[in-house]
């Protein structure tokens, strides 16, 4: 890659790669928590998760290309790590350590998104600066649920 716009092509397809799946992901993990508000709050970020795909989707048709995904490499490491969690953990430590599982998955989301949003921005793409911007609220918002959740009913 070697401007901006190849940069922003490429990360748009390691973003659709990973809420593709995320989306495959979260059924396993709202199955495997213990807390209804965990599991809650899990299943409405997965409906959240498929509206954010069709977005994306939009965001491919403003560069004129078809949306793929390429293989995110960080994804599929914080994904691991929740299954290694589900696998290990028990009572209170499963709930609190998917949490922190899927805040971490929220964090990585949060950066891309960032990044997507702004370089959209400096391409003079409206409409993406204007879809990302939204997928961008989207994810601060799921983790500020988990972080409350974490805070006054995980962690106790």
């Amino acid at each position: 890659m070697q401007t901006l716009a190849e940069l922003f092509e490429s990360t748009l397809k390691d973003v659709y790669y990973a809420e593709n799946a995320i989306t495959k992901s979260l059924p396993k993990v709202s199955k495997a928590v213990k807390s209804p508000e965990l599991k809650k709050a899990l299943d409405h970020h997965l409906e959240e998760t498929k509206g954010q795909i069709e977005s994306l989707k939009k965001v491919f048709k403003t560069i004129n290309v078809k949306p793929s995904g390429e293989k995110c490499d960080g994804t599929d490491g914080l994904l691991k790590e929740a299954d290694g969690v589900i696998e290990e953990s028990k009572g209170v430590a499963l709930d609190a350590g998917v949490l922190a599982a899927c805040q971490a998955v929220e964090h990585y989301e949060i950066a891309r998104y960032g990044s997507l949003r702004e370089w959209a921005k400096v391409l003079g793409n409206e409409e993406a600066h204007i879809l990302l911007s939204e997928i961008l609220d989207q994810e601060k918002a799921a983790n500020s649920t988990l972080t409350n959740l974490a805070v006054t009913k995980i962690n106790h």
